[in-house]
């Protein structure tokens, strides 16, 4: 099969990442002789500076760590919810939804802490190693991609007018970032050196250092701005002027922190992801949902039983995850389950929205969730993500490492987006917004609930066969994550196609569900294709009632991934070409 470019293959290192300066920062840190927890924190705050419309500081990432021989975890940097923020308080306010933009949105920010204790427990690199790329991007500055500058347009009137610490940054003389030109973020450098220099304060030990930085951020002079940040009134999606609920006691009191992986064992492969506070165990459903025999790759009928299959799962997720319940897993996925509900898929595409009843609970969905037409990804949507018509308008980050001693990580950083909150004017990087996941209907999973995560759509995904790691995996895309990530997983493990064929083959995604981001909207029996897509596959579809919109032909993921083969210890990797900005690098 033709592809884009070919799967890298080598023996010292593999970094795949949704940006080439990320992927290359990384390498850096690998040829220095870190290792792949150095070289990914190190390509995280690179993505910060290099895709701010698609993740800061403040925002979140999940990580799902597997050191050579060791243990499989899941690094939580999902911050909750302040302990100011409840469904309760927020509907006092006159509130339907969370806004989608704004400080009432913002969850504690996680991804700072959990780079700093990824760098602490994994890493072997000081804090002012892995900071000294991001550093010097946003000191002395970048070529943008174009997206940054398209994304600032969309925004430029809040900017001008209200945002004006932003505008600051990403409007210097009223002109939106371009290519062009260096993009540069001196608040930011200065934020990041002042940092280093208080960790390297706290004396020669890397991991007192690491524990300084920490410090700073959670109870000092970043801790300081982002409270004076949440207190100023910031207009919002709501088109009203609110300010923000979060607190120094919310910020100090919290940290990032490991958990055991979801895992499921599927034709010899085991797949692990977070548990039921994100969407990750949607593509451990999706899988649980198969039959014994798959239809052929890519046809008709394959793609249709993928789009039922994941409208399925997704319903569960709307009625059954989420951090404020018990999320009951072990009948989600169990076989029992899965044949009951694979029954439900027929020849016909389903317009209806159907949870299941696991272990003979009862689904309750907000009402809003089944009121809110239209596309998830609509206008003014908190995360862009993929449009009706599968334009990418950009969403989230994601990177990937394996290094030549086994070690292997995936990560995906989001939140914090330049579009999310106003830039805090001392630190350069704004609030994230992921409180607009939770809901305002009381006793729900998905509740807005003080000290309670929301549920994100971050998912990254490691593989192992034979209990031993050996992909990461991962792509932005809000709720189109974990349906891009199963079909690249089956072109691989059922299509036999290789891992940089896998990428490249033509996606799909479908909006039949209640959009995890304001304003909430779903598209029944919508799925949204690439136009190389096969015709007979098209029209196959359509046949069976699915309402087929054709996107772009390079419109649908933007996956990455690195492997490694156990047996001979041959790395490999591949990016996507989706976008021109997403690279994989190694040797």
């Amino acid at each position: 099969m033709f592809t884009t470019r070919p799967t890298l293959t080598g023996v010292f290192g593999m970094v795949s990442s949704t940006h080439w300066l990320a992927s290359q920062s990384a390498m850096a840190v690998l040829e220095d002789g870190g290792n792949a927890y150095d070289a990914a924190v190190a390509a995280g705050f690179v993505l910060h500076v290099v895709e701010p419309h698609l993740c800061g500081p403040a925002g979140e990432v999940p990580v799902i760590v597997a050191p050579a021989g060791g243990e499989v975890r899941v690094l939580c940097g999902q911050g909750p919810a302040p302990a100011g923020a409840s469904a309760e308080a927020y509907r006092a306010l006159g509130l339907d939804l969370v806004p989608g933009t704004g400080p009432l949105a913002a969850a504690v920010p996680g991804a700072f802490d959990a780079w700093m204790l990824l760098l602490r427990d994994h890493g072997t690199k000081s804090v002012a190693e892995v900071l000294r790329y991001a550093i010097e991007y946003a000191d002395h500055g970048h070529p943008p991609v174009p997206r940054i500058g398209e994304t600032v347009e969309t925004v430029r009137e809040l900017f001008e007018t209200e945002w004006t610490s932003s505008a600051e940054i990403y409007l210097p003389g009223g002109r939106a970032p371009s290519p062009e030109r260096l993009l540069r973020n001196p608040a930011l450098a200065a934020t990041w050196r002042r940092l280093t220099a208080e960790a390297e304060s706290a004396g020669p030990g890397r991991e007192a250092q690491i524990e300084a930085a920490r410090t700073a951020w959670r109870e000092g002079f970043i801790a300081e701005a982002l409270i004076r940040q949440a207190a100023r009134p910031t207009q919002d999606t709501s088109g009203a002027r609110h300010t923000g609920v979060l607190t120094a006691d919310d910020l100090a009191g919290w940290s990032a922190a490991y958990e055991p992986p979801v895992g499921y064992d599927w034709r010899g492969w085991t797949l692990c992801k977070a548990g039921g506070w994100s969407q990750g165990p949607v593509l451990l459903q999706q899988l649980a949902l198969l039959p014994d025999e798959l239809p052929p790759y890519a046809s008709g009928e394959y793609v249709h039983l993928l789009v039922e299959g994941c409208k399925l799962a997704m319903a569960d997720r709307e009625a059954w995850y989420g951090d404020a319940a018990d999320v009951p897993l072990d009948d989600l996925l169990s076989p029992s389950y899965n044949a009951a509900r694979r029954a439900l898929i027929g020849e016909k595409a389903s317009y209806e929205l159907r949870p299941g009843h696991p272990g003979g609970r009862t689904p309750r969905l907000s009402p809003h969730a089944t009121a809110l037409p239209g596309p998830a990804g609509g206008p003014g949507a908190g995360e862009p993500t993929v449009s009706a018509t599968g334009a990418t308008r950009g969403d989230t980050c994601h990177v990937d490492v394996v290094d030549r001693w086994g070690n292997m990580v995936a990560a995906t950083p989001s939140g914090g987006w330049l579009q999310s909150n106003p830039v805090v004017p001392e630190l350069g990087f704004p609030l994230g917004t992921r409180l607009q996941m939770t809901w305002l209907d009381p006793g729900l999973p998905g509740t807005l609930t003080p000290g309670r995560r929301p549920r994100t759509t971050l998912t990254p995904s490691l593989a192992l066969r034979d209990g031993e790691p050996v992909m990461a995996f991962g792509t932005p895309g809000g709720d189109q994550q974990d349906q891009w990530q199963l079909h690249f997983f089956l072109a691989l493990a059922h299509g036999g196609l290789s891992l940089q064929g896998a990428i490249d083959a033509p996606n799909w995604h479908n909006e039949a569900f209640p959009g995890s981001f304001h304003p909430r909207g779903m598209r029944p029996g919508s799925v949204t294709v690439e136009s190389r897509m096969d015709p007979g596959t098209v029209a196959d579809l359509r046949q069976r009632g699915h309402d087929v919109t054709i996107g772009d032909p390079w419109s649908e993921g933007r996956l990455c991934a690195v492997a490694r083969d156990p047996r001979t210890g041959v790395l490999s990797a591949a990016a996507n070409p989706r976008g021109m900005q997403g690279y994989a690098v190694g040797r």
